[in-house]
């Protein structure tokens, strides 16, 4: 077996828990001890809450009582200023990504981004559902189920605001069930029935805050995956945390993208089995999964394609850069085929080599020249479109359209801040610095070619040097893995 060295190992560890570290980093983690890293991963600089991402208070919308008898400009209003606050959202937190001194908690909240994957054209529910998977993320699964379950964004989504005991609606039920806890095939379509019969009257009203409606509850027994008792929706999330099975998904899906597609079924048992034991503890599991010994292994190493999010975000963490337009991050994400808040449907992103077929992988090797030369955004982005949210009549993805067409054949600008980045290599000798510059940004360094970099860089200073060959590491498609 082939060993891997102590700071590939770290790189890993930095792309997996969260977006990349430098080497200044990577080389200060070298001198401690591997628990003592993890767990400052783990915690942050404080393990508090977190401040949220936020573009919007609630006083700053209309009355939602009264848009029933708004006029057709007013709607239009609305629909526009929620359009706007969800490019102002995804630009936060991406922004957040790329600074956050706690990467893995932001890690974690893209994970659940795409677990609880969910559209709603409605700024403040979007923002509400953010901070809970970003406050909830690392902590107790079973209350990021219950949190999540009872934001509006996703009782609007999956229709649960229509689940009344007279016509008992089944969609939020059952994607609770296949989607959020135990897959599909690990229950029946009597217990569905018999669950959305239990969240009979979960709703929310009209600023967004949950709202039980207990006129509107079906208080009559249930029986629900062998349990019969007089159930609301509290108790058939409580009774899908006491199915094993149910660590058993949550786990096979964080092991699928923390470690490796190619499942591991023995492990996966294992570490299901105390996740379920710990009462659902996902700071306890993941700190299992960073410690394990087959976490390392080079079979797990440099195997995942990144998303695009990633892609981007570890770009701008190895080079500080703020863009003249940052919306311009929603372009390249819709090329790349990962918008923020724009799920493609119900099960989240595929994920895997589903990121890659030929155009999308010779623009992602373009990315960072277009961004650090300034090249002409010349490739048209493919719309969004209304297959998922809130009815057929998704108008407000117009207005994301058309800012994603403003964008075709206008120049990247970004200010691009070299200066840190170039002082991670001042002491590094000059025959030295492309396998260090290889280094630092791929966690697999086999196949880089070295008399390619030097014919291709720019050696009229040593600062132009690293940044030409650091320019044409990154637009390898070796760097599209982690």
């Amino acid at each position: 077996m082939a060993v891997v060295s102590e700071q590939t190992q770290l790189q890993h560890l930095g792309w997996r828990a969260g977006f990349g570290e430098n080497l200044p980093v990577i080389h200060s983690w070298m001198k401690k001890r591997r628990k003592a890293v993890v767990r400052k991963i783990l915690l942050g600089p404080e393990d508090t809450t977190p401040d949220p991402v936020k573009v919007i208070d609630e006083t700053d919308l209309p009355d939602y009582k009264k848009q029933r008898n708004m006029g057709a400009e007013e709607r239009r209003m609305v629909q526009r200023m929620n359009a706007d606050g969800i490019k102002d959202l995804n630009v936060m937190w991406m922004y957040s990504m790329i600074n956050s001194d706690h990467p893995l908690r932001e890690k974690m909240a893209l994970f659940w981004h795409g677990h609880f994957a969910c559209r709603t054209q409605n700024v403040l529910h979007n923002q509400q559902l953010l901070q809970v998977i970003r406050q909830h993320g690392l902590g107790n699964f079973g209350t990021l189920l219950t949190e999540v379950s009872k934001t509006p964004a996703m009782l609007a989504f999956l229709n649960n605001q229509q689940n009344r005991k007279q016509h008992p609606n089944e969609n939020f039920a059952r994607e609770v069930m296949e989607l959020f806890t135990m897959g599909r095939g690990n229950y029946t379509e009597k217990d569905v029935k018999e669950a959305a019969r239990a969240f009979t009257g979960w709703g929310f009203d009209e600023v967004g805050q949950f709202q039980f409606r207990k006129n509107q509850h079906d208080d009559n027994e249930k029986t629900l995956l062998g349990n019969t008792g007089n159930f609301d929706g509290d108790d058939v999330i409580k009774i899908l945390l006491e199915q094993k099975q149910t660590a058993k998904f949550i786990t096979g899906k964080i092991y699928r993208y923390f470690v490796n597609d190619d499942v591991d079924e023995d492990k996966v048992n294992r570490l299901a089995d105390r996740f379920h034991q710990s009462n659902y503890d996902l700071r306890t599991l993941m700190q299992e999964i960073f410690l394990s010994d087959w976490f390392y292994d080079p079979r797990n190493i440099g195997n995942r394609i990144k998303s695009p999010v990633e892609l981007l975000v570890g770009l701008r963490k190895s080079i500080p850069m703020q863009f003249e337009q940052e919306e311009a991050m929603l372009v390249f994400q819709r090329v790349m085929g990962q918008v923020l808040f724009y799920p493609p449907n119900v099960a989240g992103w595929p994920g895997g080599r589903s990121w890659i077929d030929s155009s999308s992988l010779m623009f992602r090797m373009r990315v960072p020249q277009i961004i650090l030369y300034s090249q002409e955004f010349n490739i048209r982005p493919k719309e969004i479109t209304p297959e998922m949210g809130e009815g057929a009549n998704y108008k407000m993805t117009l207005e994301v359209n058309e800012f994603l067409k403003k964008q075709y054949a206008r120049k990247v600008n970004a200010n691009v801040n070299w200066e840190p980045y170039l002082d991670g290599f001042r002491n590094i000798p000059r025959e030295k610095l492309a396998d260090q510059i290889a280094g630092s940004l791929l966690v697999k360094n086999a196949g880089i070619n070295k008399q390619l970099l030097e014919k291709y860089s720019d050696s009229s200073s040593r600062d132009n040097y690293i940044k030409t060959v650091t320019i044409d590491v990154m637009s390898t498609p070796e760097y599209q893995l982690c």
